[in-house]
């Protein structure tokens, strides 16, 4: 099973780790054309095999608009490098999809695996494996002061950064949401929407990653990190120990939440996505005991516009769209 379709003993607050480690390779110059780009990527294809991983390279002008934006939707890309890179970029990908190496982005290389829940250990020491064997067969651009070199000052040194995606609907609903992420952001770290600064936050999903990646190790980055979303957890917790003091209004909410998703004939992806956070607390909550997380976490995948098309194998229109998300809301509520 895909890692954005599992759960772990965190995922009532935290859904997946991201671990990200930007690098450039030696034989090239930073900003590349596309002849050039062209050559990093059979560079890279000719040692696909010694790289292993069950890594298989992707162009992505091979696919089509539906496919190129499911990718972004479950984070495995971003939405710029496929604006920039949509006719010349490409990624590394293994089935699992738990591995995601963007080629030709703003730096050569920028490796991502990623694990649900908070594992941010595990998910640390396989990135390190194959960043370490990329780097031993392809050679890095490193400098003995600033360590790796990347297109940005703030990507310098480990070159890395580490993230978590987290669930705050307790202290939304509590008001108490702008303060934490404050106390946060005082701790060195990013808060940013589920995809990246340039999105607004929507459905209570929060992404938390380390600014600073001079001067400090890669482990450092990921206690200081877990020290973080541990913090948060807790304050999300009791958050939501809050809301159970009204208990009336807060199974009101989720219960009108689930009854729209359930019986509603069409549903924008906004309004889903605003419902399922309320579902998914409820869920958490043992409110809806008929829902399972992992449930949840289906909803929250084939709900995304491509890929509930994907989900479907077809094209819709954005109307149709709203009739065939309604349809799989219930089709997955009821699979037993």
């Amino acid at each position: 099973m895909n890692w954005y379709l599992q759960t772990s003993e965190d995922s009532d607050v935290v859904k997946s780790t991201r671990i990200r480690f930007k690098r450039n390779l030696n034989d090239f110059k930073f900003h590349l054309n596309d002849s050039e780009l062209k050559e990093l990527e059979k560079r890279i294809e000719d040692n696909l095999y010694a790289i292993g991983y069950g890594l298989k390279l992707l162009r992505l002008k091979d696919m089509d608009n539906i496919t190129k934006t499911s990718l972004v939707e479950k984070n495995l890309v971003n939405p710029t490098f496929i604006a920039k890179r949509n006719e010349t970029g490409s990624i590394l990908i293994n089935d699992e999809e738990n591995i995601c190496i963007m080629i030709g982005g703003e730096d050569h290389l920028k490796l991502q695996v990623f694990s649900s829940g908070l594992e941010l250990e595990n998910t640390l020491n396989l990135a390190i494996e194959i960043e370490e064997k990329i780097g031993e067969i392809l050679g890095y651009s490193i400098s003995k002061k600033y360590g790796y070199l990347t297109s940005r000052l703030n990507d310098l040194g480990t070159g890395l950064k580490a993230s978590v995606m987290v669930h705050l609907p307790g202290l939304s609903k509590t008001g108490n949401i702008r303060k934490m992420l404050d106390v946060v952001r005082d701790f060195n770290m990013d808060v940013e929407g589920e995809y990246g600064k340039s999105t607004k936050n929507q459905g209570d999903l929060y992404q938390i990653s380390n600014k600073q990646t001079l001067g400090i190790t890669e482990k450092e980055i990921i206690n200081n990190l877990k020290v973080i979303t541990k913090k948060v957890e807790e304050q999300e917790r009791l958050a939501r120990k809050m809301l159970t003091k009204e208990p009336i209004e807060l199974e009101d909410m989720v219960l009108r939440s689930y009854g729209i998703l359930t019986n509603c004939r069409k549903i924008s992806y906004d309004e889903s996505k605003e419902l399922l956070s309320n579902i998914k607390l409820g869920t958490d909550l043992g409110i809806l005991d008929n829902l399972t997380d992992a449930k949840v976490q289906k909803l929250y995948l084939y709900t995304k516009p491509a890929n509930l098309q994907k989900y479907l194998g077809a094209k819709y229109d954005k109307v149709e769209q709203e009739v065939k998300r309604a349809e799989v809301i219930k089709q997955i509520i009821n699979e037993r």
